[in-house]
């Protein structure tokens, strides 16, 4: 083996395969980005097929595993789960199901939730996850009754009933659908239990249904998070899902040697946790261990105690997580060891990793194994199944989303300084479901799905290096001054440079002469900060205290010395004490913050931060404390 191959096999880059990109560029400054990886025209019909060949080839392997009420593992086989479909699909086809009286789940990832989604999908009716936060953290379920209208579904399961009952009186005239309680729940009228969907199987009926699903048939809808205007429910198709785990076999074929084993909490009724993960560890037989856990303080020791238990081959996460989780790598050796033990890669997407966590990471990586772990990304949305880059390659930076995936191609269209990101691909979805007008409004004259975000070039003369996020489109605003302030970068430098306060930022500053930061704190550093404070001291009192204020403005006075104008630093900040609202949908569940909903919401603090005597709450680059 030469040296650089020596070199490659060592740092893990020879599970996956070279990118090559072609471009095609236009006079008008537009170009067209592919890659040179050829996706062939056949590839899996639907999902389904993936079960039916790992009931046969593997039928004692674990699926699915999760904790039961004593907390020990719940183990479920691909038999098993081929088993307990069967029944499931035959209960389904007595329901007079459709696309248009579709299966509703409302419940975190579950066995039963997982069963029912392959279920319903096994004879073409599709199923739709809608986030269980528009029903327990709402008070008037306006989300949840907007999705129900529009779906209009046959089937609405609940796990656990209790908990969503004022969620479904809530919309209980909006559809004619049976109510399903999940197996973990009581006895509620009205309702049937989830058992009673498996006393009977016909498999011959089942599997007419099967044959007769085509790559067009609807496999599920899914919700935009609302991130940008209002939730729209999205076609998935079968072709969307399968086209994506072709891709990703094309890119990363050490899949096909060794079935990955997830230890993961990311939603099912999203994108990149329902499509990216649990199709992939479908599609090759692996494993999932389901994380009760999510990255809150409550739930971050749920996810600790699963990762002391279960190493994960490969780790998918949001950057929001990776900031709760490093300080506990960093303290637990035994955490750790274990954590890394087997692992071939870190994963990241739903926004861009700050580079002192990537640095972090690479550094723990090496303590427990002796090798730097692969960081590596990809980038799409709920309407591209998800993925439309990937980054299969070592990355030189944070950031870097990728190169197009086979059969994807990117259109980069110059709007004002940026470069504009479209999609074209058999992973694109169709439109929205009874929303024609922004269906129509979603794609250029070419056809390319306008996703809203903007991308560069790592290096235009080494285009296989990949493409930075560059933001949304919509986040950039102007200044006062007319310069633009490009949103996505500065929040990752801001996070970076006031490491370890700031958890995440929203850049305010639209029509005014300088950029202001609204920090949303992670206050078990902060704390750390304060050792002086007791431990259960109020979060207003550990944000005023004078370590944490000075390490604010350390980071604001690093930002301004970099140099490059009012529109790459801020010159104030405000800690938020309150967290991040889910109900108020300033928090997507994947963890990321919607920028234009915390301004929305928090106006009052955006004027109070502007304020021509700023509060002594309000740190400046020039205040003392």
């Amino acid at each position: 083996m030469e040296t650089g191959a020596m070199a490659k096999a060592a740092s893990g880059e020879e599970m996956f395969v070279d990118p090559t990109v072609l471009i095609e560029a236009r006079a008008d400054g537009t170009r067209i980005l592919r890659s040179g990886i050829p996706l062939p025209e056949n590839y899996s019909r639907c999902v389904g097929e993936w079960l039916e060949h790992w009931a046969r080839a593997a039928p004692e392997r674990l699926f699915l595993a999760e904790r039961d009420k004593d907390g020990e593992w719940r183990r479920l086989t691909y038999a098993d789960a081929r088993r307990r479909v069967v029944a499931i699909a035959t209960w389904l086809l007595g329901q007079n199901l459709s696309p248009e009286r579709p299966v509703v789940i409302l419940s975190d990832n579950s066995i039963e939730h997982a069963l029912l989604m392959l279920a319903a999908m096994h004879i073409g009716v599709p199923s739709c996850a809608i986030s269980p936060g528009n029903s327990l953290m709402s008070t008037d379920h306006g989300k949840l009754k907007g999705n129900i209208e529009l779906l209009r579904p046959g089937v609405i399961y609940a796990d656990p009933i209790e908990r969503f009952m004022p969620a479904i009186e809530a919309v209980r005239d909006l559809h004619s659908g049976v109510v399903v309680a999940g197996g973990a729940s009581g006895v509620v009228d009205g309702t049937i239990p989830f058992s009673e969907l498996e006393t009977n199987a016909n498999e011959a009926a089942v599997m007419s249904a099967f044959s007769r699903i085509t790559p067009d048939t609807i496999a599920k809808f899914l919700f935009t998070s609302g991130s940008v205007g209002t939730p729209k429910a999205v076609i998935n198709t079968q072709r969307m899902l399968c086209s994506n785990q072709k891709a990703k076999e094309l890119m990363w074929p050490f899949l096909a040697s060794e079935p990955p084993v997830l230890v993961e909490w990311l939603p099912w009724s999203h994108t990149f946790g329902s499509n990216h993960d649990f199709n992939m560890v479908l599609r090759w037989g692996g494993s999932i261990y389901i994380d009760e856990g999510k990255p809150t303080p409550a739930g971050l020791e749920k996810t600790i105690r699963n990762l002391k238990e279960i190493s994960p081959t490969v780790y998918f996460n949001v950057p929001r997580a990776y900031d709760m989780l490093v300080p506990v790598l960093r303290a637990d050796k035994q955490l750790r060891d274990n954590f890394f033990r087997r692992l071939k890669f870190i994963f990241y997407a739903g926004a861009a990793l700050p580079h002192h966590l990537w640095v972090a990471l690479e550094d723990l990586s090496v303590e427990a194994t002796g090798h730097r772990i692969l960081m590596v990304s990809g980038w799409g949305s709920t309407e591209t199944a998800p993925l439309s880059a990937d980054s299969h390659f070592r990355s030189v930076r944070p950031g870097v989303i990728g190169v197009p995936i086979p059969g994807t191609a990117l259109k980069l269209v110059p709007a004002a300084d940026k470069m504009e990101v479209r999609i074209k691909g058999p992973n694109v979805f169709p439109g929205y479901w009874r929303q024609p007008d922004m269906t129509a409004n979603a794609f250029d004259d070419e056809g390319y799905y306008m996703i809203g975000d903007a991308v560069e070039f790592v290096d235009l003369a080494h285009p296989t290096r990949g493409l930075l996020f560059d933001g949304r489109v919509g986040e950039d605003f102007k200044l006062l001054t007319g310069t633009w302030v490009h949103v996505g970068s500065l929040r990752v430098s801001g996070i970076d440079a006031m490491k370890p306060v700031a958890q995440d930022i929203v850049v305010a500053g639209h029509d005014r002469d300088e950029i202001g930061f609204l920090v949303f704190p992670n206050v078990p550093e902060c704390r750390a900060l304060c050792p002086g404070l007791p431990p259960d001291a109020p979060v207003e009192q550990v944000l005023s205290n004078p370590a944490v204020i000075n390490q604010v403005r350390a980071g604001l006075q690093a930002l301004r010395q970099r140099g490059g104008g009012t529109s790459t630093y801020a010159s104030r900040a405000l800690l938020l004490a309150e967290p991040p609202s889910v109900e108020a949908g300033e928090i997507t569940d994947k963890g990321y913050i919607n920028q234009r909903a915390v301004l929305n919401r928090r106006s009052d603090l955006v004027e109070y931060l502007y304020a021509d005597v700023p509060d002594k709450t309000v740190i400046t680059v020039h205040s003392a404390v």
